[in-house]
């Protein structure tokens, strides 16, 4: 059995309803310390491996839980954040005025449709699963952290649970920092073993990443 530890980054400096999926933007001061936080709650898991998507966001992250356990933190790029193409930066309210069409079609459905120059929930999840699967596979029986993005995480959820993906935007949610714990056995089955967890927040967490689909 593989124990995979799914963390999704802390909040950024991006502020309000705004696409920020491939925007490199960096983790805030609140992020800092809700990861600070998640850091303290694993420090006696015992990790074998740190892997994180490419981001800013989720490197310092990772890097942040893997001090502790002196591992290196491994770049899987399969695991970044969804690519909102045109849409980047702009607000929710934005992206329906100005591209009310393609909006409608992303709304009804999420799986197959995309921005202008975007990635759909299908690619994205087509991308992340092979990276998830090939950890898992390197990892037989061990306890290994992954940092990634609230619709990527999201997506690979879904798909390892075999819900509706593309319902994942509606069904699922994922708060900064927030931990997720799944068992793989080794036929490559999932048991989802916790979900969305931030028992680890301490009294100071009036977060700001309000975000409008992914960070």
């Amino acid at each position: 059995m593989t124990r995979i530890l799914l963390a999704r980054h802390g909040a950024t400096v991006m502020t309000g309803d705004r696409f920020a999926g491939s925007t490199d933007v960096l983790l805030g001061e609140e992020g800092r310390m809700q990861v600070r936080q998640l850091a303290a709650r694993l420090s006696t898991e015992p990790l074998t491996a740190v892997y994180a998507s490419p981001m800013q966001r989720t490197l310092e992250t990772a890097r942040v839980i893997a001090a502790p356990h002196r591992l290196p933190v491994r770049v899987s790029p399969g695991l970044r954040e969804i690519d909102h193409g045109h849409w980047e930066g702009l607000t929710r309210h934005e992206a329906i005025e100005r591209y009310p069409v393609e909006y409608a079609a992303w709304e009804a459905a999420p799986l197959l449709a995309a921005p202008a120059g975007g990635e759909s929930g299908l690619a994205v999840l087509t991308r992340a699963r092979a990276a998830f699967d090939r950890i898992v596979s390197a990892h037989p029986g061990e306890h290994v952290l992954v940092v990634s993005h609230k619709a990527t995480i999201r997506l690979l959820v879904a798909d390892l649970l075999g819900l509706d993906p593309n319902s994942y935007r509606r069904g699922l949610d994922q708060q900064p920092a927030g931990l997720n714990i799944l068992d793989i056995d080794a036929d490559g089955l999932a048991q989802l073993v916790l979900y969305n967890d931030v028992s680890h927040y301490g009294p100071w967490h009036g977060h700001t990443d309000v975000d409008a689909s992914s960070h």
